[in-house]
């Protein structure tokens, strides 16, 4: 008994020394060894390698219009949740600026939109000038709220309802449609997504321009100021010869950006016009880290200018960059995503079927990748405004990290996602099938 006694107390002893000397031995090797220089963790490596994807939204846009939910994973692919009924009425193939059928270009500028906490979606129902409210539930799924119409009558084979811009603080939806004279209604939103249409009337049209076309309507950062582009000053029409007859905007005077102040309630207040720096502006963009800059996507100068809005409403402006335009002018460059970090923006041209990318540093915008991307190409009936065959591009959206951007090729039947790389270039990693021709918004976190 004494030996095993002896025996057990001298292997705790030795346990308890070896124990003590690795802890002495490792602290002094620590101690003594050099410091190994360690790779810096960006936040948008943390983000990518963290995030388990989100949710993306897309209006059909048929003449029985619906929203596709879809879930983007981590590693960007994209799966369809499902399909709910807006209640409303899209334009369908049909494209009210044109009189014609194609991939859908005119109403796909912020036509869906998410509220900033997340808890309602919106979209424009074109075909019957409507707005369909939803709400959003915790796992991305929606729930149809209310339908209430714009207060336009639908004149024709289709309304123009094609753009919304919401302030949370005065719980006011601004719904812009292509066509006036009445271009802006309003609609209160009270908590529960209920939608109330409010009898203001507002017109981007002048005392000598009658007709005028928008395209997008944006508040300020802030929500002191709504911001419209206007793309023609008259509807496309036919010249006595046959041929096509475009007045675009901002090309004879510089007038093609309206600036309206927003009061306390919502209303709004005179608009100012301004130069939007280029012609045919189409698109505008803020960035995320300087709410008083924002970039604009200028049609047919086929280019991004850089721009600046005040306290008081005044506009700065700076040069127009072009892409490269030997493919056919005008590129109809419009759709635009800026990344969280606000260093690229990718701009979509509808005429060449593709994407361009642009670095941003400070104020100046130059040229990342031209194209970003190859052609997508559609299925050869549609031709651009230049005369090239295209598959109609619209709408994209970058995810919440900057790591994919996801593009509506309408003409393709493709809604198409990209890895963005550092570069500014796009590597496809995903497609699914969507509607020929009519979807158009994007919007998702």
């Amino acid at each position: 008994m004494m030996r095993k006694s002896l025996l057990s107390f001298t292997l705790i002893a030795v346990a308890v020394w070896v124990v003590a000397a690795t802890v002495v031995f490792t602290a002094v090797g620590l101690a003594q060894a050099p410091t190994m220089p360690t790779k810096a963790v960006t936040s948008k490596q943390m983000s990518i390698s963290s995030h388990a994807g989100g949710h993306l939204y897309m209006q059909t846009n048929e003449t029985r219009n619906a929203i596709i939910h879809y879930h983007w994973a981590a590693r960007g692919t994209i799966t369809e949740v499902e399909r709910i009924p807006t209640g409303g009425a899209g334009s369908g193939v049909f494209r009210p600026i044109y009189e014609a059928n194609g991939p859908n270009a005119f109403e796909g500028a912020g036509s869906v939109i998410l509220t900033s906490d997340r808890r309602f979606l919106f979209t424009t129902n074109g075909g019957d000038n409507s707005v369909s409210s939803f709400s959003v539930g915790k796992d991305g799924r929606l729930t149809l709220l209310d339908v209430k119409p714009t207060g336009n009558a639908v004149k024709g084979k289709s309304g123009t309802a094609k753009s919304l811009a919401y302030s949370p603080s005065k719980g006011t939806l601004y719904v812009l449609h292509s066509f006036g004279p009445d271009h802006i209604r309003l609609m209160s939103v009270n908590g529960e997504g209920k939608l109330t249409a409010r009898p203001e009337r507002y017109t981007v049209n002048t005392q000598n321009k009658t007709d005028r076309v928008s395209t997008m309507a944006v508040l300020s950062p802030d929500e002191k100021f709504l911001l419209v582009d206007i793309n023609f000053d008259e509807r496309p029409s036919t010249n006595p010869d046959g041929t096509p007859k475009f007045v675009l905007a901002n090309e004879r005077d510089p007038d093609g950006l309206v600036i309206f102040p927003v009061g306390a309630d919502g209303t709004l207040g005179a608009p100012s016009f301004h130069d939007a720096g280029g012609v045919a502006p189409f698109y505008i963009a803020f960035l995320h880290g300087r709410p008083n800059t924002f970039i604009n996507g200028i049609a047919a100068s086929n280019g991004l200018v850089t721009s600046s809005i005040d306290a008081h409403g005044r506009v700065g402006i700076g040069p127009l960059v072009p892409i490269d335009t030997s493919a056919g002018n005008p590129s109809e460059l419009c759709w635009l995503a800026i990344s969280p970090d606000d260093r690229l923006v990718f701009a979509t041209s509808f005429g060449y079927s593709n994407i361009s990318s642009y670095h941003i540093d400070g104020d100046e915008v130059s040229i990342a990748k031209d194209p970003a991307c190859p052609r997508v190409p559609g299925d050869g009936t549609f031709k651009a405004i230049n005369g090239t065959v295209s598959s109609g591009p619209s709408d994209n959206w970058i995810s919440s990290d900057g790591a994919y951007l996801y593009q509506i090729y309408g003409n393709a039947s493709k809604l198409v996602g990209y890895a963005t790389q550092p570069d500014g270039s796009l590597k496809e990693i995903t497609n699914v099938r969507i509607p020929y021709n009519s979807p158009e918004g994007l919007a998702g976190f």
